[in-house]
């Protein structure tokens, strides 16, 4: 999903004007549009540019001001952008400083812009600042001496004011005091608000208190009479929830011992998520509460298990990425990032190389202070800890002596990452192929155009680099939207304006030729191909389009095959067969036909449904797609194809089918099936290779979760205890799961192989920096679909299933992997090593008869075998040819149809099991017939093996007499097999 790649960029902070010395950055804060960002140090505040990474302003307090209102300790940038908050230490410590003079547009990325910075005000406050959280307008605070929560609204120019004051006018200065117990629903009333943290897309916050508490709080507006409005306070009215651990009995006034105290949070609205670090490390996420007095489950986060004994230290810092896909996590002495599903996919906790310390530079492998993900998400701008590791101990006496701390002004990194195209568009095409995207270039993997044993071989590099011409991206990074067609030649990337598409045959991009026309529109809801024909959902002066342009036509308005101007912004498109599928804001679904004609192509709408009343966010769904009946596909009209296709959505992380249901009115109706939660991708093959057909693959982070036939899912009911507990109804389980040791990308169907990456970070002595990079791993999923079919007693599905794959190269490995998973689990599940030893067989020895009666349709069949019994310890051999058969019928067998090989592998199986004549007769026979077919390193093999069991060399001159080999012909036989 999201990975590290290449070396982090390291920016100076030391001010570029004379007579400053450098100074420690305290905090970052980016600007709401991700494209500044600002850096706080006790005595001055500079502001960045993300991209190019400059320095546009610097302003730096004066003496008078740090003593009367005391150092910088944070900084906030409210949503509206125009104002930076500034945190102090003493009791008036509230500042609202900086503004912008420019007015953002097109064309933005050409110049730097001009920045002015200025004391805008100051604001006293009663008691001691503890957290600010600006909003677009006003302030809330907390305090302690009083403990309370408040709100002032931004000041004004004049003299400076003093707060609190109570209920002014609509979103007035107001305060809510712990003490007057306004906040009935604190477990504790003795405690003070350290931390709140606000999304502006969702109406709700997370409140840290300082006992180690955290508080799900909604503030709701509710006017009196006097139309004065101030948040209800009220038990119903103030949703809350805190995370409840099992082991919590209420009898402790303080149940979070000191690990588990809660120190930081951040919200995810994309999949309703709550991320929680606390003191001891440790990472919970918890879904949003759906009910009052309900409390959602929570899932810690696990760190890989080469780092399971690691104490990180204290979680400092922590933000998802703006899609919601990834969390970044500092720590004191490491950080990570997760995906929604909990899956890490980067970390890094020191380097475990050797490594020049004194020339190592970056600092952020031992600790991240702060944190921010960059416009497009394609940077991790992050703040390293200062401290030193133990073993610079000398190198950081010297400084200090020269009162020179070690990384200030070098700990402003900013990491590089590259990220599926599915997190900007979850299109079919773009998880038919592991199409990766950074933020000047997408990666494409062609192993699936390559031999088979190129695929899953890990040296293989299949990774084609297409690079985005730099004239598009100079104005309109980043890169918003990427699309390959279904074939793979074809590929169309958008950023903030206009787009841009490329073919892999000519290996040229085309390009808007006047500036004015691509700059005129904004690509807002996918770019999807259709053979030739790119179809792309743009906003036009605030009206919304689906465009269709050429491949073979130059980038121009008047080029523009088919305009279809739509009522609603689109959300996303979806492409199956020739019907596009759009789905728009106001939770409409249409359908329409592609129609070429003899001169252009166009769009015909068939159909329209709204889903009114049964998804309630329609920004929230991330996937759509479909299922026709076959009967439909074959005999309907397309054009009916909306009032009996089976809908798929991924809503947030729910995956979803609705299901048609028609009225007595002829009314199509939709019933809701909900198949797994926080899904982070998933695949639906409606091709798929036999079994496959109509298959549904999703991935949770933990494991890839397959529906072999969609459509025949039947819907699960939940018990009253479930419905309680969950809200919703009970999930229909998978036909099977697949365990995976790397990120999943795509599936090559037609191969059996799960392609995906996983992360490396490389450090050398004579480099001062980390290199990463992600390696390509694979797997294959043949033997999991043949299992589970074999399971359920399906044999001859299986036979059918594996017949489509029996020309890979890899195919009797494959059956190898099934043969051997099921011997490995009978005997674990038999409950005994004397039932191991003895061979007696359990209830799970019926699959173990399904997989040999599956095996004997193949004529791999007598390989598979013998190979996976060499795999197998010896004390599971009995039981493994109690079924399959008797390990001297089966080298008899090899023996009469010439496979020699195989017929010597099941002698060793015989030795092993006690099974040869003393007179060696079966190797006597094998070794004759491979002199005649000059099979000299068999024989050689052979030779050996009667050697090994005989150190006195009589069975081996037994052999070579009963063979008729002289001693003439044996110098010959010995020179050919050395040769």
């Amino acid at each position: 999903m999201y990975f590290p790649t290449s070396a982090a960029r390291q920016l100076c902070t030391t001010p570029a004007l004379p007579d400053i010395p450098p100074e420690l950055v305290l905090s970052l804060c980016p600007s709401p549009q991700r494209s500044w960002f600002c850096a706080l140090s006790r005595t001055g505040l500079a502001i960045w540019r993300v991209r190019p990474s400059v320095l546009l302003a610097y302003l730096e307090r004066t003496p008078t001001s740090l003593d009367e209102h005391g150092d910088s300790a944070n900084v906030h940038w409210p949503p509206d952008g125009r104002r930076i908050v500034i945190q102090v230490y003493k009791s008036p410590p509230l500042a609202s400083t900086a503004q912008r003079h420019f007015f953002p547009g097109p064309g933005e990325g050409l110049t730097l812009q001009g920045l002015t910075v200025h004391l805008e005000g100051v604001v006293r406050i009663d008691g001691h600042l503890l957290c600010v959280s600006p909003r677009r307008n006003y302030i809330i605070f907390s305090t302690t001496s009083p403990q309370a929560v408040q709100r002032i609204p931004w000041p004004d120019d004049g003299e400076p004011k003093t707060y609190p004051a109570r209920r002014d006018n609509l979103y007035g200065a107001h305060a809510w005091y712990i003490e007057d117990h306004e906040f009935p629903w604190l477990v504790d009333s003795d405690v003070a608000v350290t931390k709140i943290f606000h999304h502006r897309g969702m109406g709700s916050e997370i409140w840290i208190t300082s006992d180690g508490r955290a508080y799900f709080v909604q503030l709701r507006e509710i006017p009196s009479r006097e139309a004065m409005p101030f948040p209800e306070r009220s038990a119903e009215d103030m949703q809350k929830q805190r995370r409840v651990e099992p082991d919590e009995t209420g009898l402790n006034p303080y149940p979070y011992d000191e690990p588990r105290r809660a120190v930081c949070a951040s919200v995810n609205s994309h999949f309703s998520l709550v991320a929680i670090g606390t003191h001891g490390g440790a990472v919970h996420l918890t879904n949003f509460p759906l009910h009052e007095g309900v409390v959602p489950k929570s899932q810690t986060l696990q760190l890989p298990s080469l780092y399971a004994g690691t104490k990180p230290g204290s979680v400092l810092t922590m933000e998802w990425s703006s899609d919601g896909y990834v969390l970044a996590v500092g720590w004191e002495h490491g950080w990570a990032v997760w995906s929604v599903g909990g899956r890490c996919l980067a970390w890094g906790f020191g380097v475990e190389e050797h490594i020049d310390a004194e020339k190592f530079q970056d600092y952020f492998m031992n600790g991240i202070r702060s944190l921010f993900w960059s416009s497009g998400n394609f940077e991790l701008v992050v703040l390293s800890v200062v401290d030193p590791p133990r073993k610079w101990t000398n190198c950081l006496r010297e400084c200090t002596l020269r009162n020179i701390c070690i990384g200030v002004g070098s700990e402003l990194f900013v990491i590089p990452f590259a990220k599926s195209a599915a997190t900007g568009q979850h299109a079919p095409d773009n998880t038919r192929y592991a199409f990766l995207q950074m933020d000047d270039r997408v990666l494409i993997y062609r192993g699936a155009d390559q031999p088979d044993m190129s695929v899953i071989n890990p040296e293989s590099d299949v990774w084609q680099h297409i690079q985005i011409p730099q004239t598009y991206l100079a104005t309109n990074w980043p890169i918003k939207y990427s699309s390959i067609s279904s074939d793979g030649r074809l590929v169309a990337v958008a950023g903030r304006r206009g787009l841009v598409h490329y073919s892999s045959s000519s290996g040229r991009w085309k390009l808007f030729a006047d500036e004015v026309q691509e700059q005129a529109f904004a690509v807002k809801g996918g770019l999807l191909w259709f053979h030739h024909v790119l179809i792309a959902a743009v906003e036009v002066s605030k009206s919304h389009q689906i465009r269709l342009y050429s491949r073979d036509l130059e980038l121009s308005n008047k080029n523009v095959l088919h305009r279809e101007v739509m009522s609603s912004p689109v959300v996303i498109l979806s492409l199956v067969d020739n019907s596009l599928l759009v789905y728009t804001m106001d939770n409409t679904l249409l359908h329409y036909l592609i129609v070429p004609t003899a001169d252009t192509i166009k769009l015909h709408l068939c159909g329209s449904i709204t889903f009114d009343g049964i998804i309630a966010a329609p920004s929230a769904v991330r996937v759509l797609s479909w299922m026709i009946p076959n009967a439909q596909k074959q005999l309907g009209d397309p054009v009916d194809d909306l009032a009996v296709a089976t809908v798929l959505m991924m809503v947030g992380g729910k995956l979803v089918l609705l299901r048609p249901r028609k009225m007595a009115s002829e009314e199509v109706r939709y019933d809701m099936q909900i198949l797994a939660d926080r899904v982070e991708f998933c695949w639906i093959h409606l091709r798929g290779i036999g079994a496959l057909e109509n298959s549904l693959w999703g991935y949770d982070g933990q494991s890839l979760r397959i529906w072999l036939n969609a459509l025949s899912i039947e819907p699960s009911k939940s018990s009253p205890e479930d419905d309680a507990a969950d809200g919703a109804s009970l999930a229909p389980k998978e036909s099977l799961s697949i365990q995976l040791d790397f990120y999943p990308l795509s599936v090559l169907m037609d191969k059996g192989i799960i392609i995906g990456v996983e992360h490396e970070a490389i450090a050398r002595m004579n480099l001062p920096f980390v290199i990463f990079r992600h390696a390509t791993s694979s797997h294959l999923f043949l033997h999991h679909v043949l299992l589970a079919h074999l399971e359920a007693g399906q044999v001859q599905q299986a036979v059918l299933f594996a017949s489509h794959y029996q020309k890979l190269v890899y195919f009797a490995h494959a059956l190898e992997i099934l043969l051997h998973t099921i011997v490995e689990s009978d005997s674990s599940s038999s409950g005994s090593k004397d039932a191991e030893v003895n061979g007696d067989a359990t209830g799970s020895d019926s699959v173990l008869h399904a997989v040999v009666e599956f095996l004997d349709h193949f004529d791999e069949s007598l390989d598979v075998v013998v190979r996976c019994a060499r795999k197998t310890e010896m004390t599971r051999w009995r039981r493994l040819f109690d079924v399959v058969g008797n390990p001297k019928s089966l080298f008899e067998t090899c023996l009469s149809t010439g496979r020699l090989k195989t017929a010597a592998s099941y002698l060793l199986v015989l030795h092993n099991l006690e099974q040869l004549d003393e007179s060696n007769e079966d190797a006597h026979r094998l070794l004759k017939v491979a002199v005649q077919e000059e099979e000299w390193q068999l024989c050689r093999e052979l030779l050996r093996f009667l050697r090994s069991i005989d150190e006195s060399g009589s069975v081996l001159r037994d052999a070579l007499a009963k063979t008729g080999l002289t001693s003439t012909k044996l110098h010959i036989t010995k020179a050919q097999i050395a040769v």
